[in-house]
């Protein structure tokens, strides 16, 4: 039954999202951790830096754990929580797949229209606030701590803000940045 509910639910949010990956975690996340209650805020954090870390889209990377984590969490064996990763990563692409395929064949015979270039306007507006959307999602207690001079939110302010310095003002190289806040952060939770 879980499967069954992975794939409809999947399928919901791999057609209803625009702009990428990002743009679908706070669907995920609403679905995974608020409406179906299949895994904690916590878990979902971890899923979603797991996600970004391992090659391909984090969009499907977060669905694949996802459906991994929500079937084990049901309690049935690894071996269905592979089930729920496969059936997971699959509905999130299938319909966009079918989608942008009929999309491609109609916009390259209209690419001029205006009612066309009017919709990717407003479209480009809905990716930015669902990308803004899921940059909140990460200023949750779970990433940062609960706000205040204890140990894990001050660490987890300063290495974003030293991560965003560093990138923005220096171009620092991400794999860099990941590195250097991983080992400063293994440091600081080590002692």
């Amino acid at each position: 039954m879980i499967l069954l509910r992975l794939f409809w639910i999947f399928l919901k949010i791999g057609i209803f999202t625009f702009g990428g990956g990002y743009s679908m975690i706070a669907l995920i996340q609403n679905e995974v951790v608020e409406k179906q209650g299949w895994m904690t805020a916590q878990e979902f954090t971890d899923i979603l830096a797991i996600s970004q870390m391992t090659p391909g889209p984090v969009g499907i990377n977060t669905a694949t754990y996802a459906g991994y984590t929500a079937v084990v969490n049901a309690g049935l064996p690894a071996w269905q929580g592979v089930a729920g990763s496969l059936i997971a990563s699959f509905a999130v692409i299938l319909l966009p797949v079918i989608a942008m395929t009929l999309v491609y064949n109609y916009l390259s015979k209209h690419r001029d229209n205006p009612v066309i270039n009017s919709m990717f306007r407003v479209l480009r507006i809905t990716v930015v606030g669902l990308i803004a959307a899921a940059a909140l999602l990460l200023l949750g207690e779970e990433s940062f701590g609960v706000p205040g001079f204890n140990k894990q939110f001050v660490i987890s302010v300063l290495l974003f803000v030293g991560a965003f310095y560093l990138s923005w003002r220096h171009k620092t190289s991400p794999i860099i940045l990941i590195l250097a806040c991983g080992f400063v952060g293994w440091i600081a939770y080590s002692f």
